[in-house]
């Protein structure tokens, strides 16, 4: 086990003033940071309802009743304990990376979006999976359980296939709140994983997916007679590779990044591409800033 810190402590404070950020609203949910539209007890006044039997009198217009003889009850913002819950992929391909293992990236990644999480009390899920959900780390905020999730993820063990609708039948089995959904992967799958999903985002999960890929998978610097094997499968494959093939390799990348944008899009979430060529702090500080995901 590496003795690598896996988040230093000048990241950390660079963190603080961030917060996670989601677009819809999720009934029934209070506490937390972000504001909700939903009525109910708080701070900052909304609008007005009729007042109905078993109402709390304390949250009456009484103004309002003296000049209009009808009570009127005062609703007001609520900050909404939405589950924040980080889907986090630790199937064999993300061992992979020349410069930097992918499962490295999204560790440390995942470690950054935790803190945030904590730091803003939001009721916080870590739950890596390969072909099934693995142990999950719990906790309900406070930055003071940092520790034991960077311990969790230290943790985690790495290998074994991806099967996305594997993990989307047994997350919405297992999750039945809807909530903020990061997914953080190379969403490398021999099946399908855009339809699983759009499973997850009909579920009434609002996904977040950051997408962590190394160079070499968008662009690999293969040539000439190859036999490959896949990481997860131990298949192989006998290709020849030339600067044609590697075009048409990287053409069929960005049509699978655009494929899975456009599942966030369609369902009021987001996509977030990154290389594991750039470090973590200016993956957060910058296109998952630029994406409105944090703020």
């Amino acid at each position: 086990m590496s003795t690598t810190p896996i988040i230093d402590g000048a990241f950390l404070e660079k963190l603080e003033r961030l917060a996670l950020r989601w677009q819809k609203s999720f009934p029934g949910l209070v506490g937390g940071h972000n504001m909700s539209r939903l009525p109910g007890a708080g701070q900052e006044f909304l609008d007005h309802r009729n007042f109905h039997q078993g109402d709390d009198l304390r949250a009456v217009n009484w103004r309002a009743y003296l000049r209009l003889e009808k009570l009127f009850l005062k609703m007001f913002q609520v900050e909404p304990r939405v589950p924040v819950r980080l889907l986090l992929d630790a199937s064999a391909s993300m061992q992979l990376g020349a410069v930097t293992p992918k499962f490295e990236f999204a560790r440390t990644l995942t470690a950054a979006l935790a803190y945030v999480a904590m730091i803003r009390l939001d009721s916080l899920c870590v739950q890596p999976f390969d072909a099934s959900l693995q142990e999950s780390f719990l906790c309900s905020g406070g930055r003071h359980r940092f520790v034991h999730a960077v311990n969790f993820l230290t943790r985690v063990a790495v290998g074994g296939r991806t099967d996305y609708m594997a993990i989307a039948r047994e997350f919405c089995s297992r999750y039945e709140q809807p909530g903020l959904l990061i997914v953080v992967s190379d969403f490398f799958d021999d099946s399908d994983c855009l339809r699983p999903l759009q499973f997850l985002a009909d579920f009434g999960h609002e996904l977040l997916l950051v997408h962590v890929w190394a160079e070499e998978d968008r662009s690999p610097g293969w040539e000439g007679q190859l036999e490959i094997t896949d990481a997860e499968t131990g298949r192989r494959l006998e290709l020849t590779f030339d600067r044609e093939s590697r075009q048409r390799y990287t053409e069929a990348f960005e049509g699978h990044a655009r494929a899975l944008a456009g599942i966030a899009d369609r369902s009021g979430g987001r996509y977030v591409g990154l290389s594991t060529s750039t470090s973590v702090e200016d993956a957060v500080f910058g296109p998952l800033v630029r994406s409105q995901s944090i703020q």
